[in-house]
């Protein structure tokens, strides 16, 4: 009976020490020792059967224990990295939270700019309204200096008229019938010239051309010589050019004299 139990696992052999106990006791003496032989074997092999099913057995709970510690360790690595993740979309939504904060400044500050802006137009259609009126009144003035200017020029010119041919002959002149005010054509625009006339000049005759300024300026003493030379071309006449004006600065003389224009000031024509 040792031998039986020694093969069985010894986790079993107290359980079967008793069994076997209370077998003894209540077949005693009915059984022959044949029959406990025979008895003997088949339990023996009962017991290497049993012996490899609970060795079967344990290893399959060692195999799910150590399943088991792997799967608490995957839950653990689980665990923390859901720890992770929830810290990470914790500072995400710190983040958000403070992106909104900004949003939510940047939108009150763009309200601020379009009530801004919103001033600014109305600012703006003021001026332009103002502008506006200053313009109309900027208008109405330059009309009355034109008109001065232009009844400044007319006087000028209607002195001018009177006085040149005596002028004119002090430089050996001698001016045909009278100097008036005259529009000409010059490669198709009419242009008005302020002094036109004829004259005589060491018995040949010669085109008289002049301008009637305030104050003349470099660009119309070009404008002025431009004139002169395809009229001279237009009547195949040599051409005397003179400026008759109020005033006459020192660099604009001295630009006539270069274009050998003659310069008339307003009080020789008195």
């Amino acid at each position: 009976m040792l031998k039986i139990l020694e093969k069985v696992p010894p986790e079993l052999r107290e359980p079967l020490a008793e069994f076997f106990g209370l077998i003894d006791k209540e077949l005693g003496e009915r059984l022959t020792k044949k029959d406990f032989e025979a008895f003997e074997k088949r339990f023996e092999a009962f017991a290497e059967r049993t012996e490899e099913n609970f060795r079967r057995v344990w290893q399959a709970i060692n195999e799910l224990a150590e399943a088991q510690k792997k799967t608490e360790k995957r839950l653990n690595e689980l665990a923390e990295a859901q720890k992770r993740t929830e810290e990470r979309l914790n500072e995400l939504a710190e983040a958000q939270k403070k992106t909104e904060e900004r949003l939510n400044e940047l939108a009150e500050a763009q309200k601020k700019t379009e009530e801004r802006l919103n001033e600014l137009a109305e600012a703006q259609k003021k001026t332009e309204e103002v502008l506006r009126g200053a313009l109309k009144r900027l208008d109405r003035l330059e009309e009355r200096v034109e008109g001065l200017s232009d009844t400044v020029g007319y006087t000028l010119e209607n002195r001018a008229y009177k006085a040149l041919p005596g002028i004119l002959s002090k430089y050996g002149l001698k001016v045909e019938d009278r100097l008036l005010r005259k529009y000409v054509k010059v490669r198709g625009k009419e242009r008005q010239l302020n002094i036109y006339g004829y004259a005589k000049l060491n018995g040949e005759r010669v085109l008289i051309l002049g301008e009637a300024k305030v104050r003349p300026s470099k660009k119309e003493i070009s404008r002025f010589e431009k004139l002169c030379k395809s009229l001279a071309e237009k009547e195949g006449l040599p051409v005397f050019k003179i400026f008759v004006a109020h005033d006459f600065p020192p660099s604009i003389e001295e630009e006539l004299h270069k274009k050998d224009i003659l310069p008339i000031w307003s009080y020789d024509l008195e």
